[in-house]
């Protein structure tokens, strides 16, 4: 063979080791139920905040304890070991990064979707446009 084929080759198989690595770390967004199956590994989950169960924080060890409710339905009790982000309440979407655990689920970060981040009262985005359907 020649020096350059043994290149190329060397080359190929550098480029087909760094896409192996890219795609074994690229995350896709699961539920509480593949979160389950997929103990220890970190997933991220998509949900919703439930409302209708209680939040707790304790400022004093910045522990956040709420029920989430995924794409699918299934509630979770999520445990947040960090400061509560502002406007948690009222955030419409959480998208929520961490492993599964039989008391529920240890979320490392925590990604909030606001709809009043991008509307006001009269439902007009920041750019003017009317975002309501009357």
């Amino acid at each position: 063979m020649k020096k350059t084929q043994i290149i190329l080759l060397g080359v190929i198989a550098i480029m087909i080791g760094v896409l192996l690595v890219t795609l074994e770390d690229a995350s896709v967004y699961a539920t509480f139920e593949i979160a389950d199956k997929q103990k220890p590994e970190a997933v991220t989950v998509v949900a919703k905040l439930d409302l209708d169960s209680p939040i707790h924080f304790d400022p004093t060890t910045s522990l956040l304890t709420f029920n989430a409710i995924d794409k699918e339905g299934h509630s979770r009790e999520v445990i947040y070991n960090q400061p509560k982000p502002l406007d948690f309440e009222r955030s419409e979407e959480i998208t929520l990064t961490g492993h599964s655990v039989s008391e529920g689920f240890i979320a490392t970060e925590i990604l909030m979707k606001c709809p009043s981040k991008y509307t006001n009262e009269e439902g007009i985005d920041t750019l003017g446009i009317y975002t309501q359907n009357i």
